[in-house]
């Protein structure tokens, strides 16, 4: 009975779950020319901004930081096309919380220095 006991506290600390919380057709927390003809589809990229848990939060994920650390892996890019936005629960007594971003960069080539982005 002991064993069993332990067993499911086991189970119930490591358990978690992952939410879909938005899918969005173009997403950016950055200024840019909206009337530019050169936009170009570049690769999918994910991101997260995650926290850890200790009987508390120690911090609120930002969806705005988790697009921006998205966005910053390539300097051409100005926003996340086809972006879906997750929410990540994976804490009961200790663990992390967070948002995690995922799509495909949005690149300008209009931008200086990146005539040739892929």
């Amino acid at each position: 009975m002991k064993k069993l006991m332990l067993i499911a506290v086991g189970a119930l600390l490591l358990s978690g779950c992952t939410v879909r919380v938005a899918d969005l057709t173009v997403a950016s927390t950055k200024n840019y020319n909206l009337n530019s003809t050169a936009f170009t589809k570049g690769k999918r990229v994910t991101a997260e901004d995650k926290h850890a848990v200790i009987l508390f939060p120690t911090g609120i994920p930002n969806v705005k930081t988790a697009i921006d650390r998205a966005i910053e892996q390539d300097r051409c890019a100005v926003g996340l096309t086809d972006m879906v936005v997750t929410q990540l629960n994976h804490a009961f007594i200790f663990g992390e919380i967070g948002v995690r971003v995922e799509g495909n960069l949005l690149l300008d080539k209009n931008l200086e220095g990146c005539a040739n982005a892929k």
